[in-house]
């Protein structure tokens, strides 16, 4: 049987969930309020999307270090209370939020999120473990 290299594993997990959330500053900064066909002044208000979510976390071995389905579940029982209301919060911002209560359950591993609005354009956010 042929010995393997060391490997860094992961398991993933997505969801989905509607949230209502701006951009303040594309009202009046002349570099996205342009005027023209580039003009996204209108993200300045509150405005929907399906936010799509992509986290991945390091496992420790091949056998349900973290079992997906119940990894799954955990992380759509934070959105359990309906459309989020995400004020001026970024695919970034969402992320970050989303890591804390990951790396407190989870501690000592490497985390990426991805988080995009309707699946077409987001963010991807790599935590690597604490030491």
């Amino acid at each position: 049987m042929a010995a393997f290299p060391p490997v860094s594993k992961t398991i993933w997990v997505t969801f989905q969930k509607e949230g209502i959330h701006k951009y303040p500053a594309a009202l009046d900064d002349p570099n996205l309020a342009t005027g023209d066909e580039y003009d996204v002044s209108f993200l300045g208000y509150p405005h929907r999307h399906i936010f799509h979510f992509r986290v991945e976390i390091e496992v420790f071995h091949d056998d349900r270090d973290i079992e997906f389905i119940q990894f799954k579940r955990w992380l759509e029982s934070m959105y359990a209370n309906g459309t989020l209301q995400l004020d001026y919060k970024s695919c970034e911002m969402i992320s970050d939020d989303l890591y804390v209560p990951i790396n407190d359950k989870y501690p000592g591993r490497n985390i990426t999120i991805e988080v995009s609005e309707d699946g077409e354009n987001g963010a991807r956010c790599i935590y690597p473990k604490e030491q």
